[in-house]
């Protein structure tokens, strides 16, 4: 049993240490605290409002989300003039013109007063080559909002440019502004 022995006590030795220095560790999650899983939903609390949170991620440049975020605005709110302009909005920031027009389309008949929306329609039309009809539709926007929007007042400058010298336009790189209602505007950019 000596060499024998000596090995067993070895091994114990061994294990007890492990254990020791496993007890040092990180401390374990305590039931109290909520365990190692993520927390629940605090079904007392505020949800952000749809329509918000679209027009935060279409700033972010995140038009596919924006989508899905305004989708969950019309079931929450109904199809409203603000939802669906926001979906022609985002679908303008993908390219998808021809849905883009027919949502701001629907937007400004459902509310004729909102300069945005005008505005917005406006970018697409200049977007799809319909510089005439877009230079009047920047001048209803520019004249319901009393001409207090720069970003407005920019694309009609821009659009007008664009009707009045064709030949000399063509080549050149135009930015045009969309806005919101509420404080902010976008940006959109032709990409080469």
């Amino acid at each position: 049993m000596g060499q024998r022995g000596s090995t067993w006590k070895g091994r114990i030795l061994l294990i007890c240490s492990l254990a020791g220095v496993a007890a040092c560790g990180a401390p374990a999650i305590s039931e109290t605290e909520g365990g190692p899983y993520a927390p629940g939903i605090d079904r007392r609390g505020q949800a952000v409002d749809g329509v918000e949170v679209g027009h935060r991620l279409m700033a972010a440049g995140e038009y596919e989300l924006a989508i899905d975020a305004f989708t969950r605005a019309a079931l929450e709110n109904g199809m409203t003039p603000e939802v669906i302009s926001g979906l022609g909005t985002a679908n303008l920031g993908l390219g998808r013109l021809g849905q883009a027009e027919e949502l701001l389309r629907r937007s400004v008949r459902e509310e004729p007063d909102w300069p945005e929306a005008w505005n917005n329609l406006g970018v697409v039309l200049m977007e799809r080559g319909k510089t005439a009809e877009a230079v009047q539709i920047f001048r209803k926007a520019f004249a319901l909002d009393n001409g207090e929007s720069t970003s407005i007042r920019d694309n009609l400058r821009l659009a007008l440019a664009k009707s009045e010298n064709r030949d000399n336009t063509a080549g050149q790189i135009e930015n045009y502004k969309l806005v919101r209602r509420g404080s902010g505007d976008f940006l959109l950019r032709e990409t080469l």
